[in-house]
């Protein structure tokens, strides 16, 4: 019930910061076009920062037993997600940013300061499978869905900062190579600014629409309902019934970690391509804040349901 409690505020704390950009556009000290700034930032400085500061913490065995356990369930749950909204999108007709935003979930801004909050710093470190999985996949299968590529620039994958952030982190982790204090403490602050500038943005994006917009479209509401309730659900069956909950005597918890991760409102990044590759990044924001807003009753729904079975 404390888990669910305190989901219910880290969410909270989310909207506010939607929020706070929705009053910058809508009291004209900023216009959406000048979010695309604060994207790139997010995109090619704090999100490298988050994803290297996750990997900061003492090497052992079990860690790295469970991180794999962590890799394990953020894979299968990618190998439910896609197939799944490939069928889905052929029944409903879903374009691929609807796709997208139905399969990959805001893992880093929301889970990382929850996990921290509720179970402990160094329970953080298995938060980075989840995000280094989909990292890989946001910047391959997400990246060609909004921006309806074909082919895959194998040159700009593995030489993204974000990519190549993943590589050495785990270098890092694995080789206990120390940084400087100096560089730990810039990329710790760097990497919490990933929850409130990626919200903020998209409270820019949203700012010039008229808020009736937001909660008329049914079509949202269908998609918000795949993203933060049927999806989940299929992840908490699979791991309950399946024994991976047992299989060490952490793997309860961090699964419950991964299971946070896949019930999330929909990725920040998404919205985020779709700013910087002029994807309809309106529609983007209005899918992201619908999910955000639902996310309060689902999340801790989700949490309840896999502590009982």
């Amino acid at each position: 019930m404390e888990l669910s409690l305190l989901l219910i505020q880290q969410i909270c704390q989310l909207f506010i910061m939607i929020f706070f950009g929705f009053l910058l556009v809508r009291k004209k000290k900023l216009t959406t076009q000048e979010s695309k700034v604060l994207s790139i930032l997010l995109l090619y400085v704090v999100s490298p920062c988050a994803i290297l500061n996750s990997f900061m913490i003492d090497f052992t065995p079990d860690k790295l037993m469970g991180l794999g356990l962590a890799f394990l369930g953020a894979i299968l749950v990618h190998i439910i997600f896609i197939p799944l909204a490939n069928v889905i999108a052929k029944v409903t007709g879903f374009t691929p940013i609807e796709k997208a935003t139905i399969i990959y979930s805001n893992s880093g801004n929301l889970i990382i300061p929850l996990v921290g909050a509720i179970l402990g710093k160094e329970w953080v470190l298995y938060t980075s499978g989840y995000m280094v999985v989909q990292t890989i996949l946001l910047w391959t299968h997400a990246k060609n869905l909004v921006c309806n590529e074909k082919t895959y620039d194998l040159k700009k994958i593995f030489f993204n900062v974000n990519i190549l952030a993943i590589v050495v982190g785990i270098c890092l982790f694995v080789f206990q190579i120390q940084l400087p204090d100096i560089l730990v403490g810039t990329m710790e602050k760097v990497g919490g600014m990933i929850g409130p500038i990626a919200m903020i943005v998209i409270g820019m994006l949203i700012g010039d629409m008229d808020l009736k917009d937001i909660f008329k479209e049914k079509r949202t509401y269908l998609i918000t309902f795949m993203r933060l309730v049927v999806f989940p659900l299929f992840v908490i069956v699979i791991f309950k019934f399946t024994g991976l909950t047992h299989i060490t005597s952490d793997a309860n918890q961090i699964l419950l970690i991964t299971t946070l991760a896949a019930s999330a409102p929909p990725a920040a990044m998404i919205t985020q391509f779709a700013q910087l590759y002029n994807k309809h990044p309106g529609y983007a924001s209005v899918m992201n804040v619908m999910g955000v807003i639902f996310s309060i009753v689902t999340m801790p729904l989700m949490v309840m349901l896999y502590q009982i079975l």
